[in-house]
């Protein structure tokens, strides 16, 4: 890789090392240099830039990142569209999080240019949450690197990831008691039991309450049986001290095995895992009656995502066991030492809002959304795009002649808004839209009806580049140093779009908002392309005009 000054006239074709500002000119780094850039940079008095030219035999960042990205995802792992270099990795589903940590060690021994990070192995995710990310370093890799990486990652038969899905698993709640034990300590317990299996998508059968004896927990646990749960939970008394103590003397007096007592794991030390009749049988540590993150928590998502749970594994839950001064493990249910909930990193929820309201004043007495372009109504490929794409909500607002687009629209999962003031410009539509998107959302991308060729590729790699905490807060397609549409709005600029007036859009913002706008260049003249004229629309389909 050739890395360094270069002058303008030698810097099409290389990538900008460093951001060029001069006057009003913006280019930031990674932006692939055209003729047309060289031009505009000479015009603003730039004669040399740092850049980077790649040699042979090495990779580029984005494709030798998503070259690695194809070999990691297993079941329940999805990835990305690369965007500098970076290709993140999300959970599909709700479930734990299962990576070979050793072959992951070897990946990230190989070279320093490449580089994957991960949640813990066996952490809790939720459906979309960030799992991994993969990060070239410089601007490329060499392809000697690459397939070291390829080699190792495929000398097992397993994938290095996936995310055990939580299945819908039954419990039985057995609890002993003594007269020290309150009745509302044992109600309470039942309540967070209930909230414990639910949050896995597991669900408390029922519960029995028994004296703590032998014999009694052998009774209640036969009864248990009897309503066939895939796993039985006993709240003892009093703690268990000893494998010969009542709880699991129940469990062998009912005709079952103790597998393991105790757990390298603070708090929750003084669990038991037993089996009767094939059934798992938990002695709940006293922690599991608190709501506090715990080592029950581990222990049950694993049995709630089928899991292995034996011995071995929870002699291995010692690194990261040391949970009473921790604020958080990556649980779904963190918070901050003052008490804020936290989040993990998720995949962004980016709505889509497809403007389809407009007069086709320029397409004469047809409307244009309405034309068909290769086999379908023209707002039939953008809706189509937006479905496809990695999008969280869809909102289309209609205006002239919604009648004959509402047909488009219905069977899909949508929501449709009517502009009646359609007339007075696009931000009355704009604004119409934006008051109705969730309020959970991240970003925004505002779509137009009449650019066919926009396909749900352009739309992720989009989504890849927003990142509002790395300044990429407005992302905005371009094909050869032309700014296109869509455009992705973060849900921190809607107060300031409801503003907008007059017929037109959020554009105006670029200028204002330019330290937080990134530019993602898309390879064809799609994102330039909207047919708003006869002539354009025979253009497209090869009609006569």
């Amino acid at each position: 890789m050739k890395f360094g000054p270069t002058p303008i006239a030698d810097a099409a074709g290389a990538l900008l090392a460093h951001s060029v500002k001069a006057g009003k000119l913006r280019f930031k780094k990674g932006r692939l240099l055209s003729q047309a850039d060289i031009a505009s940079l000479a015009e603003a008095g730039v004669t040399e830039v740092i850049a980077v030219r790649l040699e042979p035999g090495e990779v580029g960042e984005d494709a030798a990142a998503e070259r690695i990205a194809r070999l990691f995802p297993g079941e329940g792992v999805r990835a990305n569209v690369p965007f500098t270099g970076r290709v993140n990795l999300f959970a599909e589903h709700a479930g734990v999080f299962v990576l070979d940590r050793a072959r992951l060690d070897r990946i990230n021994l190989i070279d320093e240019s490449a580089t994957v990070a991960t949640i813990e192995p066996y952490a809790e995710v939720a459906a979309g949450q960030m799992v991994a990310t993969i990060k070239i370093i410089p601007f490329a890799a060499s392809e000697t690197v690459l397939r070291r990486i390829e080699g190792v990652a495929q000398a097992a038969l397993v994938p290095l990831m996936t995310v055990a899905q939580f299945q819908p698993k039954r419990a039985a709640l057995i609890q002993s008691t003594l007269p020290s034990v309150k009745p509302s300590v044992l109600d309470k317990s039942v309540t967070i039991t209930e909230s414990r299996l639910a949050e896995r998508g597991a669900v408390l059968l029922g519960e029995r309450r028994c004296p703590h004896t032998a014999d009694a927990i052998a009774s209640a646990l036969h009864g248990a049986l009897a309503d066939k749960p895939d796993m039985v939970l006993i709240a003892g008394a009093s703690a268990i001290v000893d494998r010969r103590d009542a709880l699991p003397a129940g469990i062998v007096a009912a005709g079952g095995t103790i597998r393991h007592f105790g757990m390298p794991v603070d708090p929750g030390n003084m669990i038991l895992m037993g089996e009767v009749e094939g059934v798992p049988v938990v002695g709940l540590p006293g922690c599991a009656r608190s709501p506090k993150l715990n080592g029950f928590d581990w222990v049950l998502a694993r049995l709630c995502a089928d899991l292995p749970v034996g011995a071995q594994e929870i002699m291995a839950m010692g690194a990261g066991g040391l949970l009473a001064e921790i604020p958080s493990r990556g649980h779904p249910r963190a918070t901050l030492p003052d008490g804020t909930a936290m989040e993990a990193p998720h995949a962004p929820r980016i709505a889509a809002l497809v403007l389809a309201a407009g007069r086709s004043t320029r397409m004469g007495v047809a409307n244009k959304l309405l034309q068909v372009v290769a086999g379908k109504p023209m707002l039939a490929h953008t809706l189509d795009a937006v479905a496809a794409a990695d999008t969280c909500a869809t909102v289309v607002v209609t205006g002239h002649e919604t009648d004959a687009i509402s047909p488009l629209l219905a069977g899909r999962d949508l929501l449709a808004v009517h502009n009646p003031n359609y007339a007075d410009g696009l931000s009355t539509s704009l604004k119409a839209g934006l008051r109705a998107l969730p309020s959970d959302i991240d970003g925004v991308m505002v779509c137009l009806g009449d650019m066919p060729q926009v396909s749900a590729d352009h739309l992720n790699r989009l989504i890849a580049a927003f990142n509002p905490l790395e300044g990429r807060a407005i992302v905005v397609p371009t094909f050869e140093g032309k700014r296109g549409n869509p455009v992705l709005w973060s849900a921190e600029f809607l107060s300031t779009m409801q503003a907008l007036s007059g017929d037109q859009g959020a554009k105006p913002l670029f200028t204002e908002h330019a330290d937080r706008l990134a530019e993602v260049e898309m390879g064809d003249a799609a994102v330039l392309l909207d047919i708003d004229t006869p002539a354009k629309l025979a253009e497209v389909t090869g009609q006569v005009a």
